[in-house]
């Protein structure tokens, strides 16, 4: 009876495991940056009636995202995540509920916030923006080796550091960074066209970055193109048009980031290729300051450790806005990752444990 019963435990346990492997795809998209107070409140009425942090007429800009209530004005900021990604994933991080995600590094800025995110290590000599190619192995560069997933890894990124922080040097990995071609003997048209459009619009933010519309179309039209497994995604302006100052610009960019994300899923879910075979993990690398600090983040900028996580896919569990107590830090995500794929990630470093709470 013993014998029987500790068979029937593995079978249910193989079982479980199996159907954690349902995820045999993933796109990670980081949004640097991005607050997690407008994800859950909509937008702020202490920085949008400061007219020093908009450009935009106010009467339109009020009728784009305001409303009566936090329910309603996130809903006309970010209709994809408050109407699929929360009936179908799971969304972490409303701090007003005591649900909580931080970055565990104590900089607060966007390389050690990325480096923490992908390499699930917090590396306290990782500790500039200028800092050289990340010693840290990162999930990406594990994932690439596993058997089925050899050069079936992509990151197209929207800032130039982030070649540094995956180490492209040392992994080979295809890496496209801003003003940087998609190259190959078969392009398609769209893939061209693509190429091409990222040096058509204003340096506004200086050399190394790149807008978000041109990573998008360049991301969108890869993935249709070569299909990659496994897909990092880094935009950026959230974060460049907080520093400028323009909170009108920094809600039309999460707003169209939104739009973008959910066209994503939406080819994904189109695609037999992908369709329920595939998860996304969305996060940023660092949160920013309040009010009249809302333009900053780093050490010196009170809750810019502040940051929030959302997971759509076959393996996840339907729960939505978490409304739980609760704590989970960046450093987690890249174990995550792995095991949604049915891998455990090992490095050359420790690695944060897997949030339990994602899988089934």
């Amino acid at each position: 009876m013993k014998r029987y019963l500790t068979f029937l435990l593995l079978l249910v346990a193989l079982s479980g495991f199996a159907q954690k492997k349902k995820t045999q795809n993933v796109v990670f998209i980081s949004i640097d940056g991005f607050r997690w107070e407008e994800i859950f409140r909509g937008a702020d009425s202490a920085i949008l009636s400061n007219k020093k942090f908009r450009r935009q007429d106010s009467v339109e800009l009020y009728r784009k995202y305001w409303a009566a209530t936090s329910n309603e004005r996130r809903k006309k900021l970010m209709p994809f995540f408050w109407s699929t990604l929360t009936t179908q994933g799971q969304l972490y991080g409303n701090r007003d509920l005591d649900n909580k995600v931080n970055v565990k590094n104590k900089y607060w800025f966007s390389y050690p916030g990325r480096s923490e995110t992908i390499c699930g290590y917090y590396d306290s000599l990782v500790n500039s923006n200028e800092y050289p190619n990340n010693p840290n192995i990162n999930v990406f560069e594990f994932i690439n080796k596993q058997k089925g997933y050899e050069n079936k890894v992509v990151t197209i990124s929207g800032w130039d550091a982030v070649a540094k922080i995956v180490n492209r040097d040392r992994n080979h990995m295809p890496l496209i960074n801003p003003f940087e071609s998609v190259e190959g003997p078969n392009l398609t048209e769209s893939q061209k066209l693509a190429n091409e459009l990222q040096n058509y619009l204003p340096d506004y933010f200086g050399k190394g970055v790149r807008w978000d519309l041109n990573t998008y179309a360049i991301a969108k039209t890869y993935i249709a193109a070569n299909h990659p497994k496994v897909t990092y995604i880094d935009f950026d302006d959230p974060d460049d048009l907080a520093h400028a100052g323009q909170y009108d610009s920094y809600l039309d960019a999460i707003h169209y980031l939104d739009t973008m994300i959910g066209n994503l899923w939406k080819m994904y879910q189109n695609d037999p290729l992908y369709k329920d075979k595939t998860t996304f993990v969305i996060c940023p690398d660092h949160g920013r300051g309040l009010i009249n600090q809302w333009t900053d983040h780093g050490s010196n900028t009170a809750h810019s450790n502040e940051t929030w996580l959302a997971v759509i896919g076959p393996d996840t569990p339907v729960t939505g806005e978490v409304k739980s107590a609760g704590q989970i830090y960046q450093d987690q995500i890249a174990q995550t990752i792995a095991n949604l794929l049915g891998f455990n990630f090992v490095a050359n470093h420790p690695v944060g444990a897997p949030i339990v709470s994602v899988f089934k």
